[in-house]
Parts: structure tokens; sequence; C-alpha cells
């Protein structure tokens, strides 16, 4: 059976580990044997780095050792567990992957964008996802929704996550068919429903 690699995007708040969740049941409901994942994390490297991406503030972080941080974490995730997954014909479900970098230290951050994408290609072996889905609303819901403290990017403020919601909708479209983007205003069973459709319709299901 074919691996498949699915991940799912957008500004925090969007509810992607609930349907990070929800498609794992929907995928093993179908017999397929899932793997779901979060990045940065998924691996000893990983949670370490995590930790000090995320949290670890008296931890000073310039912006391109912050993306550079990130692209190790992945960089690990994609060897250790994305890759002999796909191997091995299970179905990858990632919470965030390469567009998150693009966006939150590109866009948002000021990085050049283009050459993100270049160190990530590096850092992933060039591995992109079957298909990426950004879960869409507005910056300002989004900050809304988030519960508990904020970590080291939700604190940078409201106008740091406009240019992150610009980001996501603008960087997707160089996805072609390989991204599309669902309103994530909708209560969760009509989102879930829309993630499956966007799957089954390109015959991933």
């Amino acid at each position: 059976m074919t691996g498949l690699f699915i991940s799912l995007d957008g500004v925090d708040g969007g509810g992607k580990s609930t349907q990070v969740s929800m498609l794992r049941a929907w995928w093993e409901a179908r017999g397929r044997e899932v793997i779901s994942l979060r990045d940065p994390g998924g691996t000893r490297l990983g949670e370490a780095l995590r930790e000090i991406l995320l949290h670890r503030r008296e931890i000073a972080l310039d912006i391109r050792a912050e993306m550079l941080l990130y692209m190790a974490s992945r960089a690990q995730l994609v060897s250790e567990v994305i890759q002999p997954a796909i191997a091995s014909g299970k179905v990858v479900v990632a919470d965030r992957y390469l567009l998150a970098n693009v966006v939150y230290q590109g866009c948002a951050g000021g990085l050049d964008v283009d050459q993100i994408w270049q160190v990530g290609s590096v850092a992933t072996g060039e591995l992109q996802p079957d298909l990426t889905l950004v879960l869409d609303l507005p910056a300002e819901m989004a900050l809304e929704r988030i519960e508990g403290g904020l970590d080291r990017l939700e604190s940078r403020g409201l106008d740091y996550m406009l240019k992150v919601r610009s980001g996501f909708l603008s960087q997707l479209k160089t996805l072609g068919d390989r991204g599309q983007v669902i309103d994530a205003t909708q209560d969760v069973d009509e989102v879930h429903a829309q993630v499956v459709e966007a799957i089954t319709s390109r015959g991933l299901g």
C-alpha cells in the first residue's frame, strides 16, 4: 500500500491538533495505519528543540537561529519518522511542516522567503507533503481561541499574526493543487468534513 503524507497548518488557534486527531481516526476506520506528529517535535531531538523554540524565553533567539533550529528538528523528524513511515505504506499526518517556517520566519519575520524554501529543501531531503491544508481564520479570532499562556511566537502580537495569516494564504498558492485553504471559523465537524473532502477529491483517501 502506498504511503501518504498530509500536513495541516495555519495560524495558531485554528484547530490543527483537533483536526489531526479526527483525521487519524477517520483513516484508521478505513483500515490504514497512521502516524500523527507535531513539527517541531516527534523525536527526542525535536522535543528538546521545541521546548527551546516555544517556551524557553530566557534563551535569546535571533530570527535566523530560530529558523535553523526548526529546520534541525524537521531534518531529524523526516529521517527518523516520516520517511520510514511513508516507505512502509503508512499515512503520516503532521501538525505543521516546512510551510510554517516560510510564513513565520519569512513572511512575518522578515527573512527571505526563497532562501527559507531552499534551506527547507536541504533539511527535508526535498520531501514535501502530498497535500497541505491551511486552516484559516482571522488573526483576531485566532488569538481569542488560544488557551493557556502564549508561546514565543503567539506572544508577538496581533500585527505579527496578521502577517502570518497573510503569509499562509499567499505562500499556499505556490503549492498548486497540493495545497488548499479550509475555513476554520466553522464548527469542528464541518471543518473535518471539508478536510476529508479535500483528501478524497484528490484520490488520496
